[in-house]
């Protein structure tokens, strides 16, 4: 049986190591956000609203639909190749010529950093015109993070 002490131990040798995980996981996306280059990914529609998290937009991408399709030829994938048109726009360029974005599958669905931007109360008919996601994206990982919405004319919301 293991003693008190050597139990408390490793319960704080495997905390530090959860917080460390977490820390050096926001210093990435910090990093990301700071010095990524920015796109925009078109929004796809979704109902907006839950009572118990407070305000949010629930968020689905066309990108993601598109990487979806794309998957079939190549499930293994977990970077897609872009093409960013002179708006800063990204679509999928299946010839891979482009940057690339990473992305996850969650429950067959492909997952693009995340499916949520929450808002302050009150202030959801501000985010009703939101058209696009605005994302840092690292060039070298492909990692993407969501920074804003911007309307159908790429003005912040």
């Amino acid at each position: 049986m293991m003693s008190r002490r050597l139990t408390r131990g490793l319960i704080l040798l495997g905390t530090a190591l959860v917080l460390w995980g977490v820390d050096a996981s926001i210093y990435r996306k910090e990093r990301v956000i700071r010095s990524g280059e920015t796109i925009y990914l078109a929004l796809a529609p979704v109902d907006p609203r839950s009572l118990m998290q407070g305000d949010y937009m629930a968020l689905r991408f066309r990108l993601a639909e598109s990487i979806e399709a794309w998957r079939d030829t190549d499930p293994r994938a977990r970077r897609a190749p872009l093409a960013i048109d002179a708006r800063g726009v990204a679509s999928l360029d299946p010839r891979g010529d482009g940057p690339a974005i990473a992305f996850r599958v969650r429950g067959g669905r492909v997952w693009l950093g995340t499916n949520a931007y929450f808002f302050e109360e009150g202030t959801g008919d501000r985010y009703g015109s939101a058209r696009f996601g605005e994302f840092r994206i690292d060039p070298a990982t492909g990692e993407a993070v969501l920074v804003g919405l911007r309307d159908g004319d790429l003005n912040p919301l």
